[in-house]
């Protein structure tokens, strides 16, 4: 297996920082080629054709954990099959900011990618390959896995390999130490903040450098205080912004906010989880490879989660926000057949156990996996996410590409530094939502 590397340097600096960067992106996302942004995703075939024996891979697993899983993964494929796979590794925000041209230019045969309304996307447009002859041959993918690797059409395009939960994650030790208790209410967390802030502590460790780690947050409170139906539809661009709903939930985020760490739009994820780690922080809204990837083999015992508090009854704690990553075959494939051969293998239970031995951090999806060495975190995961009603997959997987990278990217980090303009905000944010949605 060969490896190469881009990294966020690659990206065009903007003296305005991130959100004139992210307004130049609304060209790349919408109609690729309106904006010249560099190629940072460029495939590393082996030209028209391929080999027959090689196949190429784009992948966002920048950061070090999963890379390394990853790479044990094709290494196992590659003894197997007697096959090569050449993984073209780039920055995940970057991976997922130029992926629109990515698919239009020169494409690796195989890339990973989300399930649901962001595969969807691209199938509708004609990017992906067909692939449901695979899946008359997978075992081991529930019906509603089946559903997320759909599209609009009917055919499969999706291997799915790993799901996480998103939760409040927090030291077991820190709750013990402050005689903490599990809330289960938006107001019993509210006021647990409240006491961790007059403790010295950062209630709630919070980065958006990065621009997609708020929408958690934002996910929570829409699904809690309206509903996982309405959070879909507004999500599918079919309600309004401007709405009392909408407002509602920016205004209880408002309340919040003085209990967020300070200056999130300038710190990453990582940063906000290494707060959580080092004690400095009471709790934090994350998937649980975020926290997982910070916490060693010496403290992961001391990290546990709770499912986001209750705000409305009627919809109690019934969602749960659990994106499913996995794997797609571009439309221009160079190698094809030996495309179809990596996925039939990712699609395998022992391809998924073969990457969680290194990232114990996610969950498989094939249910013949063997889960018997699963950790305290993972099990608890399981039941979390098998006891939901309702299962979301992120707002930038369950939305339009470009209404997440180019919209609610810049509207969440202008709330971060403005809370207080939430009328503002939301009649921008429609604005641009009516705009987009109706060039579908």
């Amino acid at each position: 297996m060969t490896q190469s590397s881009f990294n966020g340097s690659a990206l065009p600096r903007n003296p305005a920082g991130p959100l004139s960067r992210r307004s130049l992106l609304r060209g790349a996302a919408i109609g690729a080629g309106a904006v010249t942004l560099p190629s940072l995703l460029t495939a590393c075939g082996s030209g028209p054709g391929g080999d027959g024996k090689t196949v190429t891979l784009g992948s966002n697993a920048s950061d070090a954990v999963p890379k390394k899983a990853y790479a044990q993964a094709f290494s196992a494929y590659e003894k197997q099959s007697k096959k090569t796979v050449e993984v073209n590794t780039v920055n995940h925000e970057a991976f997922q900011e130029n992926i629109n041209r990515y698919l239009q230019g020169s494409p690796d045969d195989v890339f990973m990618w989300f399930a649901g309304y962001r595969m969807q996307f691209f199938a509708k447009k004609g990017l992906l390959t067909d692939i449901s002859d695979l899946w008359k041959g997978f075992d081991g993918f529930s019906d509603a896995l089946k559903k997320q690797s759909t599209g609009e059409d009917g055919k499969q395009y999706f291997v799915p390999y790993y799901y996480y939960p998103w939760a409040v994650f927090y030291r077991k030790s820190v709750f013990e130490k402050g005689g903490y208790e599990i809330p289960r209410t938006f107001d019993e967390y509210r006021a647990l903040a409240k006491k961790m802030d007059q403790d010295g502590l950062d209630a709630i460790a919070f980065g958006d450098k990065d621009g997609w780690p708020a929408m958690g947050t934002f996910d929570y409170l829409d699904m809690r205080a309206n509903g996982y139906d309405f959070h879909i539809s507004l999500m599918s661009g079919e309600e309004s912004w401007t709405s009392p709903r909408v407002k509602n939930v920016f205004d209880l985020w408002r309340g919040l906010m003085p209990y967020h760490q300070q200056g999130a739009n300038g710190r990453t994820w990582q940063e906000a989880a290494q707060s959580l780690q080092a004690k400095k922080s009471g709790m934090a809204v994350f998937g649980l490879p975020h926290p997982g990837q910070q916490f060693g083999a010496t403290d992961r015992e001391d990290l546990d989660f709770f499912p986001f508090p209750e705000i409305d009854p009627a919809h109690g704690q019934d969602a749960v926000e659990a994106p499913i990553d996995g794997f797609l075959m571009s439309k221009k494939a160079k190698n094809p057949e030996a495309a179809e051969d990596l996925l039939k293998y990712l699609a395998t239970p022992e391809a998924e156990l073969r990457y969680l031995r290194s990232d114990p951090n996610n969950i498989a999806v094939n249910e013949s996996a063997d889960t018997s060495s699963y950790n305290a975190l993972q099990k608890k995961a399981v039941e979390l996410v098998s006891g939901a009603k309702q299962i979301s997959q992120f707002m930038d997987r369950d939305t339009r590409p470009d209404f997440a990278s180019t919209v609610m990217i810049r509207a969440i980090q202008e709330f971060i530094n403005n809370p207080n303009d939430v009328d503002g905000l939301v009649r921008d944010i429609e604005r641009q939502r009516k705009d987009i949605f109706a060039a579908e």
